[in-house]
């Protein structure tokens, strides 16, 4: 009987030396080689927007001992202070930068009416006024007190709204450029950022023309403001002011008379500064004895009398009494506003920007292990079907309520921005969160507007309820049809974009709010006929590219042969890549530049450490000596 081995070998030989039918054959049959190397190199694709696993870095909790538990509570609760203390400097240098912008004289633009009844000129001022301020509420307080004052019609003042809410957006895409170290959490911070600037830019798109055609969002706001009594209400509640007020009133305080002054046209105020002096003051009305030109002129019959060549009245004289002192740094410096402004624009830049890298940095550290993983997973869960759809406008409301405590649409915006960074809260799940961030901000320019005066209560709620209703109809377009929800695959691209070419974000920034609405606007003050003669065509460009690119890539074999890729154009038009040698070139150039200064200095600090040891040990008489001393110590 065979062993199991040689029954094994017999037929191995026997399949070995046979074809397919089972005769026998001259020559082996060799079968092909699959290789494994390429199974064992190949590695899974990574979805670059997949939210990363949040690994916990530290020691576990329970493997701790008693000190070590009670030092890492008290590490982590001072984290907390100082993420709130740099969050509450991050707040009042926004302010700060407010009123830096105000002192500059960025609100100035406002007063040419000419110019505003131009819809495309007023959505760009609203822009540009709004990026330099960095506060949406500032901008919207202007126009609503020239509308108050008759200075401004609402229909001319609706594109500014509009503007106004494209240019609160920048500040967290600013934020976003702060993660820039690292690649993929650069790219989802920028576009959990610029998602916002897709969200305003489709909605003006298209708000826009339907408004200058028809006045809708005019009429609809009319309409309710007509069909109820309006009483004036209480002062608008500022929660985060109270808050932010006590330090950023020691550092400026400006003079609100004096800025609704100017923007009604008060010729009187121009002339006056901005910085409040005088924090309390008194205003005393007593009757004297006046001269005026005739009897005609005097204020009653009874008190008016002659004396000689002089008509004499009683009348009402009201003579302002200042009391006390404003506290702010300023109040006792004799400089122009400008002045002033620029310093305190370079000071509460510099702070801006360092407590947003701190921000950053502190929430990398404290969003680790269990808790990080706890947030994630309850900002990102989706209620149980079939209700899941709940859960985005579920978001919306939280968003709306944040930006309504806060009394800030950017500031909400900016803290989300890092934790979409760091992988905390996905594109989708923030996309709802900013749609309600800019309802929250509405509500409040609306509770503001009640408490208007009556005389100009029903026009400064129309404008707030206009403003209301544009982000109420561009939810209606973006967000209920899933495949409506264009801007988050429009972030996303961006998002791919910036992260090969870091560059293009700092491009895509001043370009989308700056160089592009200064066009806009010089265009738009040329006339109507500049505009659309080079607007339009622009437009139509634009509108065939992408057409042709969605036809590349969904149904090429409709398009010519030419039209099929973009490889006819010059290799500058269509890909990046020869931009990105220029600016690495121009980068290279630069940091080799200032090394070449760093190894100069470096190389004459090392000759002059190098002529300073020469000197030490060019005594050779003292070095004999010391070597004499040391042989002596060593006997």
């Amino acid at each position: 009987m065979l062993h199991a081995k040689g029954i094994a070998t017999l037929l191995f030989n026997f399949l070995k030396f046979t074809d397919v039918v089972g005769v026998p054959s001259k020559e082996p049959i060799i079968l092909p080689a699959y290789s494994t190397i390429a199974l064992v190199d190949e590695e899974p694709k990574i979805d670059p927007w997949a939210l990363p696993e949040l690994q916990n870095t530290g020691t576990k909790w329970s493997e701790l001992d008693t000190k070590g538990k009670l030092l890492r509570v008290v590490f982590s609760f001072g984290k907390f202070i100082l993420l709130l203390g740099f969050l509450y400097m991050f707040v009042c240098s926004l302010d700060v930068l407010s009123s830096a912008f105000q002192l500059v004289g960025a609100g100035d633009i406002f007063k040419d009416n000419s110019v505003l009844s131009n819809p495309v000129a007023g959505l760009v001022i609203g822009v540009l006024v709004t990026v330099l301020v960095q506060s949406s509420s500032t901008s919207s307080s202007i126009v609503v007190s020239m509308v108050s004052s008759g200075l401004l019609g609402v229909r001319s003042a609706i594109p500014v709204i509009m503007g106004a809410n494209i240019g609160t957006s920048v500040t967290n895409t600013i934020v976003a450029l702060m993660q820039a170290g690292e690649r993929n959490e650069f790219r989802r911070a920028f576009a959990g950022a610029t998602v916002h600037d897709f969200f305003n830019f489709l909605s003006v798109l298209v708000l826009l023309p339907l408004e200058v055609a028809s006045g809708y969002l005019y009429y609809v706001s009319q309409l309710l403001v007509d069909s109820f009594k309006l009483e004036s209400g209480e002062n608008a509640p500022d929660m985060l002011k109270v808050i932010t007020d006590p330090l950023t009133k020691i550092i400026i305080q400006l003079d609100k008379s004096v800025i609704n002054g100017i923007a009604i046209g008060d010729p009187a105020a121009r002339n006056k500064s901005l910085i409040k002096i005088w924090c309390k003051t008194e205003t005393i009305v007593t009757e004297n004895n006046v001269t005026v030109p005739g009897v005609a002129n005097c204020t009653s019959a009874i008190a008016c009398w002659t004396d000689g060549n002089f008509t004499w009245t009683l009348k009402n004289v009201s003579e302002k009494m200042y009391l006390d002192k404003c506290n702010h740094i300023f109040a006792n410096a004799s400089l122009p506003d400008l002045v002033v402004g620029l310093i305190l624009l370079a000071l509460s830049l510099v702070v801006l920007c360092s407590c947003l890298v701190l921000i950053v940095k502190l929430l990398n550290a404290m969003l680790k292990g269990q808790v990080a993983r706890v947030i994630k997973k309850i900002l990102n869960t989706d209620f149980p079907f079939p209700f899941s759809w709940v859960t985005g406008y579920i978001a919306i409301l939280v968003g709306a309520g944040m930006t309504f405590i806060v009394q800030s649409s950017s500031v909400f915006t900016s803290a989300i921005t890092p934790l979409v960074g760091i992988g905390v809260i996905s594109i989708e799940r923030a996309y709802p969160l900013t749609l309600g961030s800019n309802i929250g901000t509405t509500t409040t320019a609306i509770l503001a507007a009640m408490a208007s005066p009556g005389e100009t209560l029903a026009n400064s709620l129309q404008i707030a309820i206009c403003h209301f209703f544009f982000n109420i109809s561009g939810i209606l377009l973006w967000y209920p049809i899933p495949f409506t929800r264009i801007p988050i695959r429009l972030a996303k691209a961006l998002g791919d974009r910036t992260a090969s070419y870091r560059w293009f974000a700092i491009l895509y920034l001043l370009l989308c709010f700056f160089i592009l609405p200064l066009t806009l606007f010089g265009l738009s003050v040329a006339g109507w006929q500049v505009l659309v003669g080079v607007g339009v065509p622009f437009v139509v460009l634009i509108l065939a590219v992408i057409i042709i690119n969605i036809m590349q890539s969904k149904r090429p074999q409709y398009l010519p042969r030419v039209l099929k890729n973009w490889d006819f154009l010059p290799l500058w038009m269509h890909s990046m890549k020869p931009w990105d040698r220029k600016v690495t070139s121009v980068t290279s150039f630069c940091r080799g530049h200032c090394c070449c200064c760093c190894n100069c200095c470096r190389k004459n600090i090392d000759k002059e450490k190098e002529k300073t040891s020469i000197e030490v040990y060019d005594n050779l008489a003292l070095e004999n000596e010391v070597n004499v001393t040391k042989k002596t110590t060593h006997l």
